[in-house]
């Protein structure tokens, strides 16, 4: 591979949250966004390097009420490392300060005031010139138990109705908010209810965030069972497999504005004080079920096998490693290589 590139886009990013994620008092201690900066930066292949990070604005990384000065600093410190940001993951969660999405009253606010808090911080650092794409990530804040415990529908069209005055926060920054395909958030467990959920919400600032580990979990109906979308005694097999994802991806592409390139094993996990969610594997993890670079593709591409070009970068996600591997340089650079081959065959340039 040379260091000239076929495709400059989309961009590559690393993400700064498995940094924190599954980390804490119960697990490993969490990785600094120093350190997270300073290994995206280092890794190379053949040259060629990260474009950029994606961010968490929660205490210990990015603060969901860090002041202008010290946001200032943390972009001159981005520039420093020749990485840009992209999308923001919004704390929305009651134990960073925020409320349940299904609770129509406190719950509720909170959630809005940290979707309105990291918006402020997304373009205010836009502005300041290092995020020139990506959109606030979000999800319903609740649990499957807790959705389904009630009245499901009412349920839902609370969820919706949350996202609806989060739209409009988000518009009011230029901003656009991605729902997190993920079999632990209520309302979101399932492609079914993501589908229902983003067309009852029915705001155009408002779309999905594919994540190739979590999405896999979809086809298996973990959470939902009657939402599966392979055969009774599926074993894996390539063609069916294929099938399943190109179903699944014609129903939920229309929606994607931000995607997370990802491999999983097809078992669940967690660690540290997060739920159980789809477990990302290493790139090159023998266990994956997933070809990167191709099924990359089934979202990249419509039906048609045209690009989208819906997406001006995309980012690995990769959370609950060891810190041990989190800390190898190599780890990275394998990464880095994945996400070159998803932009070498699905990507395109431009000046």
């Amino acid at each position: 591979m040379s260091t000239t590139k076929k495709n400059n886009y989309p961009k590559l990013h690393n993400a700064a949250w498995p940094g924190v994620v599954g980390k804490g008092p119960d697990s490993e201690p969490p990785i600094d966004l120093d350190t997270m900066l300073a290994l995206t930066a280092a890794a190379s292949v053949s040259g060629v390097k990260f474009d950029g990070v994606d961010l968490f604005l929660a205490d210990p990384h990015i603060s969901i009420d860090i002041d202008n000065d010290a946001l200032k600093s943390w972009a001159d410190k981005f520039a420093s490392h020749s990485l840009v940001i992209g999308s923001v993951v919004a704390p929305v969660w009651p134990p960073t300060g925020g409320g349940s999405a299904m609770d129509p009253g406190e719950g509720r606010t909170r959630f809005l005031e940290q979707v309105r808090k990291a918006c402020g911080i997304a373009s205010r650092l836009r502005e300041l010139g290092v995020r020139p794409y990506g959109v606030v990530r979000i999800d319903s804040a609740c649990s499957v138990a807790e959705w389904t415990a009630g009245d499901i529908t009412a349920n839902s069209n609370t969820i919706a109705e949350t996202f609806q005055q989060a739209a409009a926060i988000a518009d009011d920054h230029g901003e656009r908010l991605a729902a997190e395909g993920e079999i632990c958030w209520g309302g979101m467990h399932s492609w079914r209810q993501m589908v229902s959920l983003l067309e009852i919400t029915d705001r155009s600032n408002v779309g999905f965030q594919a994540d190739m580990a979590h999405t896999l979990l979809y086809l298996l109906g973990y959470n939902a069972p009657q939402d599966s979308l392979v055969p009774e005694g599926f074993c894996w097999d390539q063609e069916e497999l294929d099938a399943a994802l190109r179903r699944l991806t014609s129903l939920l592409r229309p929606w994607t504005i931000d995607f997370h390139v990802a491999q999983n094993d097809a078992t669940v996990k967690g660690s540290g004080s997060h739920d159980k969610t789809g477990r990302h594997c290493l790139a090159n993890d023998p266990n994956g079920k997933l070809d990167i670079s191709r099924h990359a593709g089934f979202w990249l591409r419509d039906d048609n096998g045209q690009l989208t070009k819906a997406c001006r970068h995309i980012c690995w996600d990769g959370c609950m490693f060891p810190n041990e591997i989190m800390m190898d340089p190599g780890t990275w650079n394998d990464i880095l290589a994945a996400m070159i081959s998803v932009q070498e065959e699905h990507g395109w340039r431009e000046s």
